[in-house]
Parts: C-alpha cells; sequence; structure tokens
C-alpha cells in the first residue's frame, strides 16, 4: 500500500526519534550519583575543581567542569611522552640516542639533572624518565629540543585534542608568535577530559592516531612509557588514599603524572581496579593553599577525587595486575 506524503513524514520522524533512542545507553552512562559526590568534593575546596574520569571496561564516565580549559603545569609532559611514541614508532627517534646536556641548557624547578656537572650524555629513554618520575625541567627542555616544540603539538592535534596545546619550554620566555591566550596559561593549557584521552591512549596502547591498526612493537612502547609513569614518585594527589603498600617494592596499581604552580595541582592518572582500568583528569586551579606540602589542601582533595571515583567504581579496591603492563592493550596477567 502506498503512503501519503504526510503519513511518510511520520514515518521518517518515528524512525529519527526511533534511531536517536538508540544511542541513550551511551549518555546514561554518564554517573550521576558519582558526579553529586564529585561536587561535593569540589564545593568543600577553595579553589576551582574540574575533573574527569573513565571506567574503561564499563564504558561508564564522570565530570565535573570536564571541558574548561585550566593550566597544565607539568601535566603537559603527558603531550611529550605521546609525540615521542609516535616519533619512535615512526623510525624518526630511537630510545637508546643520545642527547648531550650543557650548561646553558640547564633550568630551574623540579629535577636533578640542573645540579649535575655538564656535559652530560644521556639516552632519549633517560631523558622522558626523568622527565616523568621526577618531572625534571631540564630533561623535559631537552625532550623539546630533540622532538620539535611544532611537531608535539602536531601530534597533540592529530590526537583529536582540540584544547591542548604547549606553549613553550619550561623556564624558557616563549618564542615567536603566541597564540592569544598564552600569557594566561603559561607553559600550556588543556582540559579534564582531554588529558584523560592521553593517559587512555596509553592504557589501551592505542596509537594510531588516525584510528589506525596497532603496529607490531607498540605495546613495547607503551609498555616503557607506562613504567615511567608507574614510578612517578608524586604519591601526594590521585594515589593519596589508594595506596596502602610500599609501591616501590610491590608494584603499583596507578600510573600518574602530575603538575603544580603556586596555585595549581593537578594529576592525570590510570589506576587498575579489580573492576576495570580507570582513567581520571583531576585539575584545581585558583586554590587557596598555596604550601609547597604534601599537606597541601589541592593534593588533599585530588586525593579524595580519586578515592571517591574508585569507591563507586570498584568497591572491591585495586588490581595492580588488572593489566598487562608491560605490553597494555593486550590481555591482563591473571
Amino acid at each position: 500500500m502506498l503512503l501519503s506524503m504526510f503519513e511518510r513524514a511520520r514515518l521518517f520522524v518515528g524512525l529519527t526519534v526511533l534511531l536517536a533512542g538508540c544511542v541513550l545507553p551511551a549518555a546514561g552512562q554518564e554517573d550521576a550519583a558519582l558526579e553529586q559526590s564529585l561536587q561535593q568534593i569540589a564545593a568543600q575546596h577553595q579553589g576551582r575543581v574540574t575533573v574527569f574520569a573513565q571506567n574503561l571496561k564499563t564504558g561508564q564516565t564522570a565530570g565535573l567542569n570536564a571541558d574548561d580549559p585550566v593550566k597544565t603545569a607539568s601535566v603537559i609532559k603527558l603531550g611529550i611522552l605521546l609525540d615521542a611514541a609516535e616519533q619512535i614508532r615512526a623510525g624518526k627517534a630511537t630510545w637508546e640516542e643520545k642527547l648531550v646536556l650543557e650548561k646553558r641548557n640547564q633550568v630551574a624547578g623540579s629535577g636533578v639533572l640542573q645540579v649535575l656537572d655538564t656535559p652530560v650524555a644521556l639516552t632519549l629513554k633517560d631523558v622522558l624518565t626523568l622527565m616523568v618520575v621526577v618531572s625534571d625541567n631540564t630533561a623535559t627542555n631537552m625532550a623539546i629540543d630533540r622532538l620539535g616544540l611544532e611537531h608535539i603539538n602536531g601530534t597533540i592535534r592529530a590526537a583529536g585534542l582540540k584544547d591542548t596545546y604547549l606553549y613553550k619550554k619550561v623556564y624558557v620566555p616563549a618564542e615567536g608568535p603566541m597564540p592569544a591566550d598564552q600569557p594566561r596559561f603559561g607553559l600550556g593549557k588543556t582540559t579534564a577530559r582531554e588529558m584523560a584521552g592521553i593517559m587512555e591512549r596509553l592504557a589501551t596502547c592505542r596509537l594510531g592516531l588516525d584510528g589506525s591498526a596497532a603496529k607490531v612493537g607498540d605495546g613495547k612502547i607503551c609498555g616503557v612509557m607506562l613504567k615511567m609513569l608507574r614510578n612517578q614518585q608524586d604519591r601526594d594527589s590521585l594515589p593519596r588514599y589508594l595506596e596502602t603498600l610500599d609501591t616501590s617494592e610491590t608494584g603499583s596499581a596507578i600510573a600518574n603524572k602530575t603538575g603544580a604552580l603556586d596555585a595549581v595541582r593537578n594529576d592525570i592518572g590510570l589506576i587498575v581496579t579489580k573492576n576495570g582500568p580507570v582513567v581520571i583528569g583531576a585539575f584545581t586551579q585558583e586554590n587557596a593553599d598555596q604550601r609547597w606540602t604534601g599537606d597541601n589542601g589541592a593534593e588533599k582533595t585530588l586525593g579524595k577525587v580519586a578515592q571517591a571515583i574508585v569507591t563507586r567504581w570498584s568497591p572491591g579496591g585495586l588490581d595492580a595486575d588488572g593489566i598487562d603492563w608491560e605490553s597494555p592493550g593486550a590481555a591482563p596477567h591473571k
């Protein structure tokens, strides 16, 4: 039987609504109860809090101002790590190539290279390890010089990150034409969602920026980088209330990268729980407490954020063997 134009229009609208309804479960993965808990934690903090979290096994998500641009401080070093992965897998760089530190390249702030006698030769792997494990600023600048600021930002854009940008080297004035917002953000800008996305790429070893299939050797590249992040030595933020063992001996269930300025404390983490790996991007800005101690109020707030997320999504706690750390993206050890 032929349908009238009016009936066909009604059928089209009905099908459109039905198809739209098919995608509703994805939106339903947002955990409203957890988001309410995060809002309560943020309300008690003297500063601004932004968060994005996702359980990579269940697909559950929770966010709080997750798309607001924020100062990165040292968590932008994850973007440098992602670009290093891309250049290594493309054969443009190698783990063992030598970089030479000279006195003119030493800068202040976190790290150990600033106090060494120069010249010192290190491998690219050593430089990246120091950049992550002790957030070494001099090592960071060595990595930027080797990989290229423009190439790093190109990789960030290719990964689909529209609000993440590395403006310059650490403790070095910005050079050349800069985006108008550089003075506001300083070293770099990002969002909680986008920085958690970089951690998700490393956790699942999804290095193909164009969505292409994994290459032979990708797993080992990701494994090396997760080892760096797993041995990151600042444990006062996301891991604060979750780790109860000496993880330097037992192996941590948490890989993370922190970043700090006087009024900023940030942490990006991969937390492997008994109910799947969870990635978290958590940022505090405009903090009233600007003490450089482990008891900084923002550090405690970030710890409460991670504790609330893990308690909600994995009441059984953490599972350090829940992923294959040496070749992530493969089946877990167990």
